[in-house]
């Protein structure tokens, strides 16, 4: 049977999303409405199994929705993303017979809002090493002192999923993945204060003390790159998810485009810019850089969708994806800045918040850098000593 994402995202849905995103952007404020109004629609719980409550879509099938979501609202997109992420990560997970996260399922079905609490400043080892403290207690819970950066959904998130190192098991030093709810031992900063995507309020989060009880301690894994399957589950679906809101914003930026050229008229001949030799050229490249993201995000998803083992490619197959994306995404908005023309400069023009949006896909993992790393090692093998 055939998806349709108007399904879940119906149009007058997305358009009142849509009507909400210049304001957000400008206020500098948490899009509450656009969550709430996804809660309601059942957006929140995609990913969850029927048997679970929820609507048991693919991962295939969500990066459809949150490229869709994307053309609307980048940043209520890419916010609603790490809640995404984790319940992704629980199906992951399940599929592959490890059930560790079934709480974050029934959670995600009963209304609860996850969010992503790993990146740290300074910490390019990411999901391979952690700053924050991770303190075993005696009934098998985990007080966690250290800060988070980026966290997005910081004003309404109602479980924190984190990372932290334990250096005092016998069994030390262990990654520790687990999720603790909000406390006074949890402190959100009010520092969201960017050049864009603003609406995703991705504010500091310092951890003192703060404990994540013992059915909520759900890996402890060796530092280091482990072929551990919470460690696949962020990755994959962190990446894929991700290129997913970039791939959308970058659909949009050309959609602009396409509206602007048929829009404007040449003073000097009369015709509309749409017959221009030049603003066509730029939009066939537009359009050809944008046709390449779409297949081969599905081919991915439904890879790991269908468990195919890409063995030690993964990490190359996943971080190139993302880098693509993000990279192609800015290349189409300076495009489409450039077809438009003046007004795309002013800040409350959507093309001019688009070019804003899009500088965020520089700094999520992985980075240029990493990407180019794995696919040198996967192609060239690893640097000989």
């Amino acid at each position: 049977m055939s998806f349709d994402p108007t399904e879940y995202l119906p149009d007058a849905l997305l358009n009142r999303i849509r009507s909400r995103a210049a304001r957000n952007d400008a206020e500098n404020r948490f899009p509450s409405e656009d969550v709430e109004e996804l809660r309601d629609a059942g957006y929140l719980a995609v990913l969850v199994p029927a048997d679970r409550g929820g609507a048991g879509r693919s991962l295939a099938e969500v990066s459809q929705l949150q490229q869709r979501l994307a053309t609307a609202a980048p940043a209520t997109a890419l916010a609603v993303n790490m809640h995404l992420v984790w319940t992704g990560v629980a199906k992951v997970m399940r599929d592959r017979g490890v059930d560790d996260l079934a709480f974050v399922q029934t959670g995600a079905a009963a209304g609860e809002l996850f969010a992503f609490g790993i990146s740290e400043a300074g910490n390019d080892l990411v999901l391979f090493g952690s700053d924050t403290d991770a303190r075993p207690l005696p009934d098998g819970g985990y007080a966690f002192t250290g800060t988070k950066i980026f966290t997005s959904l910081a004003p309404a998130w109602t479980q924190l999923g984190v990372h932290g190192l334990d250096t005092t098991s016998p069994d030390a030093p262990k990654l520790v993945y687990a999720f603790l709810p909000r406390t006074d031992a949890v402190t959100t900063a009010d520092d969201w204060d960017t050049v864009g995507m603003r609406a995703t309020q991705s504010r500091t989060t310092r951890l003192d003390g703060a404990v994540a009880p013992a059915e909520c301690v759900v890996r402890r894994v060796d530092p280091g790159p482990a072929p551990d399957p919470i460690v696949f589950g962020i990755f994959s679906v962190f990446e894929i998810l991700l290129a997913s809101v970039y791939t959308g914003l970058a659909r949009r930026a050309l959609d602009l485009a396409v509206e602007a050229a048929r829009g404007r008229r040449s003073k000097r001949t009369g015709e509309p810019y749409s017959n221009d030799p030049d603003i066509r050229r730029r939009i066939a490249d537009m359009a050809i850089a944008y046709d390449a993201l779409g297949p081969q995000l599905a081919s991915l998803a439904a890879d790991v969708d269908g468990r195919v083992d890409h063995g030690g490619r993964w990490f190359s197959l996943l971080s190139g994806v993302k880098h693509r994306a993000v990279t192609t995404a800015k290349q189409i908005v300076d495009e489409a800045v450039l077809v438009a023309g003046g007004s795309s400069y002013f800040a409350g023009h959507e093309l001019g918040r688009l070019y804003r949006d899009v500088l965020a896909g520089l700094f999520h993992p992985s980075d240029p850098e990493s990407a180019r790393a794995a696919a040198a090692t996967a192609w060239l093998g690893p640097i000989e000593q």
